[in-house]
């Protein structure tokens, strides 16, 4: 006996069965599919969520896109610190002047000259500032985001949308 003798025994493989062909046999009119509702339809249209919004509609279209992870600064700029009150600025005594919202991250960019030394506390710092603060004689100091080293957290957060 060789390889391509090998045959199933008779009766073993039954071929398929080919139903909708008519009353005659098993499997007709119906075939099997019970009467009416989907299941006995022959398609779903691709992307049908069973009668829920589809995402296709859900997806907000032509108005950009949010990031629920984005960082956002409130800016001060080193003309603003320059009429600063005190030797010493913080986010919080910042947010007491006025400069920016309580509790806002906050970014120091260079625009301006800075004519004293400060001591500057801020969660940012642009070259730019941080090279006017130290020529003044001031020094800068990075505050850790209240949020640690990794990314914020989503959209809601008072934090990040600010």
């Amino acid at each position: 006996m060789k390889l391509h003798d090998l045959r199933a025994p008779a009766g073993s493989r039954r071929g398929r069965r080919r139903v909708a062909r008519g009353i005659g046999g098993k499997g007709g009119k119906t075939a099997g599919r019970g009467t009416k509702g989907q299941g006995a339809r022959d398609t779903i249209k691709p992307g049908f969520e069973g009668g829920q919004l589809p995402l296709t509609q859900r997806v907000p279209k032509l108005k950009g896109f949010n990031n629920p992870f984005r960082v956002a600064y409130s800016v001060v700029n080193l003309d603003a610190l320059d009429g600063f009150d005190g030797d010493e600025a913080t986010p919080q005594t910042m947010a007491a002047a006025g400069l920016v919202r309580d509790g806002a991250l906050v970014k120091i960019l260079g625009r301006g000259e800075l004519h004293r030394a400060l001591r500057v506390h801020a969660h940012g710092f642009s070259a730019s500032a941080r090279q006017a603060i130290e020529s003044a004689g001031g020094s800068v100091d990075i505050v850790p985001p209240p949020f640690g080293n990794g990314r914020p957290p989503a959209r809601g957060n008072a934090l990040t949308n600010r």
